[in-house]
């Protein structure tokens, strides 16, 4: 059998996903994602490929040590994807919204996909029928709302995403998660609606740690899948390696 790592190095966490040929074994949060770690995860699996898809600077020996100990791919403009682009500089499309795509186009291809990712920010990236990236949004994410509240008022608490509100919040908290959520949900509802004006019938496929939240409160019909992102990597895996 063939294992290969898929490493996601985003803004909230670092992850590595182990893929034993098509099948995704487990998912891995890694503490701080240095070479020290890093060699103890390849040392473990001997994998014999990995690929990276970083949004943040992280240390570029990681990416010698991965190519000394695999065929290693770096997620990037040069990447061989299955997909087409008419984004202006595809050289700025970030590694996550690249793979995000690749799965959506794996999964269900010949169709219209709209891939919604909930992370540090809120991606909509639309691929059409014909495998085209057309490119899409990005809005501040559950975390950065919360923040953001907390830290440009004096009297507002920061605190944690959870299920446990109303619509009618009773108190600071609870009226901080019915802004946060039911306003986000609202947006994907809305964004959504929008999408079907101008092409009707397609998938909206949705990701992110905090799926757990929204999906409750969705009127649309969606595909949650939380490790969509490393369903995309292991297919560029496989096609660049």
């Amino acid at each position: 059998m063939t294992t290969s790592i898929c490493f996601d190095f985003g803004n909230t966490r670092l992850k590595a996903a182990i893929f034993n040929n098509h099948e995704l074994l487990e998912v891995v949060v890694l503490n701080n994602g240095d070479l020290i770690e890093i060699e103890s995860l390849l040392d473990k699996f001997k994998p014999l490929k990995t690929i990276l898809s970083s949004v943040i600077h992280h240390d570029k020996n990681i990416e010698l040590l991965l190519a000394q100990k695999s065929k290693f791919h770096l997620l990037g403009p040069s990447t061989i994807i299955n997909f087409t682009t008419s984004v202006g500089k595809p050289e700025t499309i970030g590694a996550d919204r690249l793979a995000l795509v690749a799965a959506a186009v794996d999964l269900y291809p010949n169709q219209h996909n709209l891939i919604i990712s909930l992370g540090t920010c809120i991606t909509y990236n639309f691929v059409s029928n014909e495998h085209a990236f057309l490119g899409g949004s990005i809005s501040p994410g559950t975390q950065m709302r919360f923040r953001a509240m907390h830290e440009q008022t004096a009297l507002l608490p920061l605190i944690q995403p959870s299920s446990e509100f109303t619509l009618v919040g009773y108190d600071t908290k609870t009226n901080l998660l019915s802004g946060v959520i039911l306003g986000i949900a609202a947006e994907i509802d809305g964004i959504i609606a929008a999408y079907e004006e101008k092409y009707a019938n397609f998938n909206v496929l949705l990701t992110g740690g905090d799926i757990c939240y929204f999906v409750p409160h969705l009127k649309k019909r969606i595909f949650a899948d939380p490790n969509l992102i490393f369903k995309g990597l292991y297919a560029i895996c496989e096609k660049n390696n």
